[in-house]
């Protein structure tokens, strides 16, 4: 006699199949972003990334061919950048800007023109990505707590300074809702558990910008030898013994 666990139990249909995976397109010149994205967003059941490109013309020239259900793109690339791209690539896909960039001015051009989201390196898990990237593709927005603060500064620069003089109650009496209210799906940056100081996180930015130790001293106004004791400062953190490594780290790629 079979076990009662085995029996099929009349009335109840068959579970539905599991949706197919979403197919998405990474668009970043940074090679070492590219194939972390690719690795963990292939080896799941609910996304796969059928195409990479290093510019916003690759990434075109992909989604043409390819027909992507997302386009995560990055801002700054040689040649055809993110935003020069976008208006192009969101007649072909929804697109997510993936991106180190978190400027006020681009988060709003990037809003602007199109982008159904921003999510900025660094402030997000994979499981946090692979759900902005659902809500994205189903028209629902998604943006990071760097790009909501950036919006959050628009919106106060463009408001006219007298508004507040004309309120009939004393604004300071109302409730200020902190940033993770406004943007509960995200977390927050896992950075810190790098425990660099700000100076190493600077230098680490720059790094994972693809800056040399020569314009690193430039932009940081120190020697080559002080950036070096930073990097292996920032290495002995990180356990990372080459700069690819530390960048995959630091921009949750690894």
């Amino acid at each position: 006699m079979r076990p009662s666990h085995c029996v099929p139990r009349p009335g109840f249909p068959p579970p539905p199949p599991a949706p197919p995976p979403l197919r998405l397109l990474v668009a970043d010149d940074n090679p070492v972003v590219r194939a972390g994205l690719t690795a963990l967003l292939s080896d799941r059941p609910d996304t796969t990334v059928v195409a990479q490109a290093r510019d916003g013309r690759e990434a075109y020239e992909a989604a043409v061919r390819h027909r992507p259900d997302v386009i995560l793109l990055d801002v700054r690339m040689p040649g055809v950048d993110g935003i020069s791209a976008l208006p192009h690539l969101v007649r072909l896909a929804p697109v997510m800007m993936l991106t180190y960039s978190h400027e006020t001015e681009t988060v709003r051009e990037a809003l602007r023109l199109g982008a159904g989201g921003y999510l900025v390196h660094g402030e997000f898990t994979t499981e946090q990505l692979v759900r902005a990237v659902r809500d994205v593709r189903e028209g629902r927005p998604h943006v990071t707590p760097g790009a909501a603060q950036a919006l959050l500064t628009t919106l106060r620069d463009d408001a006219p300074a007298q508004r507040s003089s004309q309120l009939p109650f004393d604004s300071a009496e109302l409730p200020r809702p902190a940033l993770s209210q406004l943007q509960p799906a995200m977390g927050q940056s896992f950075r810190s558990r790098f425990r660099l100081s700000s100076r190493e996180a600077e230098i680490m930015d720059l790094i994972a910008s693809g800056m040399t130790n020569q314009q690193i001293a430039a932009a940081c106004f120190i020697s080559e030898k002080t950036v070096k004791n930073h990097i292996n400062r920032i290495f002995a953190k990180l356990h990372s013994t080459t700069r690819s490594q530390a960048t995959a780290k630091w921009l949750g790629v690894a």
